[in-house]
Order: structure tokens, then C-alpha cells, then sequence
């Protein structure tokens, strides 16, 4: 027995009553409110859903960074190809904090030895050159420019140390090294200036050889702490995302309830199906593809949960199945037909003749059911 999928409306809802012109028009009114109120609610689902997606998006995204596999901080949506920023985790240190993060930050005690080592090279008889930067117009010097990139004195350095302009002792380091290495750049090997440079940068190379040790611990220690403090923030926007990721569980099982509610209201609102309409539909469920046939029982068992929908052979009484059920599977067996049927004129030739072993197989299971479809269909 056929079915032809255009002639039933679906999911409409259709009154039978004669009644007067005045009644009628109330009917009407009331009913028009009702598909109004209907039309609101999937305007409102609707909604949420793509509120729904853009978190989804994003918290896919996130683990997608996590693992190595994104790459950017956008991406596009499956089904909206819309553009998705990533929203960047919060940062949890102040604004200093976060221009020192990687770098080590001396501490006032070790400033402090420091600042005590460069009094003692600033007080040796040979010191007095480099106390100051260097008078280029008033020494004529003028290719030192050319030669220095970079001038600086024991004065300038203290002045800095005095600003706090220097977070770590190997910043004052790098600069005291380059006051004496100016100068033997700059000088010859034979002048007083090259040989008192030299002399004092040996001093300074071994003052600071004795507090590399107090250092090194406290580098090593600002960096366990930093991994540490990394790790936790790392932690904590995990564990954000987990939460939202839950938190989408729940939305979408409530908007599936919601479905679900509205869609037997509507059902409801609906007349049954008449018996040859579920003739005509248990002979339609056996002119399905394999995979559509199994959607379709699917269907049957979430409405029947004891429904055995995976099973090699079933047997299914369509007059046992509630009117949701039922008007779920004539929706869905006329858009299968149909798209079926628009695919069939490409397909049938190489399915003729590549799958042969297949469509028996398949054709075997789908005789089996229809024929319990059949005498399911005749109670």
C-alpha cells in the first residue's frame, strides 16, 4: 500500500465542529492565539539555542587550545559558520606583576649587597674616570658617538638604583660591566684608561662572583613559585570551563523538556491518525533505507522504552503507539521519501551494481519488517 507524502498536512491542529458564523469566529480568534502562543515558544527556544551554541563554541574551543589542536582564538560554528571570539581567561596579577612575570625580582637584601659592592669599586684610586659620563665636547672626543652605542657611568647607575629603575641585580650587573667595557672599547690597550677599566672590572667580576650563590636561590625560587602560581590559574580557568560545561548540559536537557512538553501539546492539538493513515505508514516504514528504518525505530523506542529497537528481528503494532509517536514517524517517513526519492536518479545505477551482497542483506531485514509491520498494521 503507497503513501503520498503531499497530501496530509502535519502538525497542524484541525477542528471538525459546525458551529455559527459568531462561534466560529471566537474558534478562530482562540485558535490563532494559541498557534501565536505556540510560534512564541519556539521563538524563545530558538533563541536560547543560539545563545546555547556560542557557549558550546567556545568551550570546545578552549579545549581544542588546551590540546594543542587551535591555533587562533576563533572559530567557526557547525552549523552557523558564525565567527566566535574566545574570550581570554581573566588576568590574576596587578599591572606590575604582570611586566616583572618571567623575570627575576631581586630582593631588597640583595639590592642592598649590591649597592654595597659598587660603593667599594666607586672608591678605588682608579674609579674617579668612570664616576661620571664621559665629557665628550669638553675632551674633543668626536667619533665616541660613533664608536659607544650605549655611555654609561657609576653615577648614572646609582641615580637608577636610587629611582628603582632596576627590578634585579642582573640589570645593575649588565650596566656596570658596560662602563668599563666602554671604555676599553674606546681606548687602546696601552692608554692609563684602558688599563684602570680593566683592573676594576676584575675587582667587580669577583665581588660578584660572591653573591651569585644568594641569587641563583632566589631565582630558583621565584620560579617554582611562578609555576606554581601558573599552574593554579590554569587550574581555576579549568575549572570554569567544566562548570559552564555542565551548566550546558543542564540547559540543554531543560530546552529538550521544553520540546518535548510543546511538541505533545501540539500533538494533542491534532487529530489521530485514522486507521488506513497507519496502514499507509507501517507500509511506508518498509520502503526505508536501512539506516533511515533504524531512525526510525529509534523513534519508536524513545517513545517505548522497551521497545527492542536494536534487535535482529522486531515486530512493531502501530496501534499500541501514542499519537506523539505516531505523527513523529509520518513527519519523518515522508521528509526520508522524499529526499529518497530526489537522491534515487544518481544512485541507483552504482548501487546496482556495486552493492549487490548489500542490498539483499538489506533488503532481507526490511521484508522481515515490514511484513511484522504489515500484520501490526491490520489489528
Amino acid at each position: 500500500m503507497s503513501v503520498n507524502v503531499k497530501e496530509e498536512p502535519v502538525l497542524v491542529p484541525s477542528c471538525d465542529v459546525v458551529v455559527e458564523n459568531t462561534e466560529l469566529e471566537v474558534v478562530n480568534r482562540v485558535e490563532e492565539a494559541k498557534l501565536e502562543d505556540y510560534g512564541t515558544c519556539v521563538d524563545v527556544i530558538t533563541e536560547r539555542v543560539n545563545q546555547l551554541e556560542q557557549k558550546v563554541v567556545e568551550v570546545e574551543q578552549f579545549y581544542s587550545i588546551k590540546d594543542g589542536a587551535g591555533q587562533t582564538n576563533t572559530s567557526k560554528s557547525n552549523s552557523g559558520g558564525k565567527k566566535v571570539t574566545i574570550s581570554q581567561p581573566s588576568k590574576c596579577s596587578s599591572a606590575g606583576k604582570e611586566k616583572t612575570r618571567g623575570k627575576h625580582v631581586s630582593s631588597p637584601e640583595l639590592m642592598r649587597q649590591f649597592a654595597t659592592i659598587i660603593r667599594q669599586i666607586a672608591q678605588q684610586k682608579w674609579a674617579w674616570p668612570f664616576l661620571e659620563p664621559v665629557d665628550v665636547e669638553g675632551l674633543g672626543l668626536d667619533d665616541y658617538h660613533k664608536v659607544i652605542e650605549k655611555p654609561m657611568d657609576l653615577g648614572t647607575i646609582k641615580t637608577k638604583m636610587e629611582g628603582s629603575e632596576y627590578s634585579n641585580v642582573r640589570e645593575i650587573y649588565a650596566d656596570v660591566r658596560l662602563v668599563f667595557k666602554n671604555a676599553m672599547r674606546y681606548n687602546e690597550e696601552k692608554d692609563d684608561v684602558y688599563v684602570m677599566a680593566e683592573s676594576l672590572l676584575e675587582k667587580f667580576e669577583e665581588k660578584w662572583l660572591t653573591i651569585m650563590p644568594k641569587l641563583v636561590e632566589e631565582e630558583k625560587k621565584q620560579a617554582e613559585e611562578e609555576a606554581q602560581d601558573r599552574a593554579s590559574r590554569q587550574l581555576a580557568v579549568e575549572a570554569a570551563q567544566a562548570e559552564k560545561a555542565r551548566d550546558l548540559s543542564n540547559e540543554l536537557y531543560e530546552i529538550d523538556q521544553e520540546l518535548e512538553k510543546l511538541r505533545e501539546t501540539v500533538v494533542q492539538k491534532c487529530r489521530k491518525l485514522s486507521t488506513q493513515e497507519k496502514k499507509g505508514l507501517s507500509a511506508a516504514l518498509g520502503r526505508l533505507s536501512p539506516e533511515d528504518l533504524s531512525k526510525a525505530l529509534k523513534m519508536v523506542s524513545e517513545g517505548n522504552p522497551q521497545f527492542p529497537a536494536g534487535a535482529p528481528e522486531v515486530e512493531l503494532d502501530i496501534d499500541l503507539q501514542t499519537d506523539v509517536t505516531l505523527w513523529r514517524l509520518k513527519v519523518f517517513v515522508q521528509e526520508a521519501l522524499k529526499a529518497a526519492n530526489k537522491s534515487s536518479g544518481g544512485t541507483n545505477a552504482q548501487n546496482n551494481n556495486n552493492g549487490g551482497e548489500m542490498n539483499k542483506t538489506n533488503a532481507k531485514r526490511k521484508r522481515e519488517i515490514t511484513d511484522a509491520l504489515t500484520k501490526g498494521g491490520r489489528k
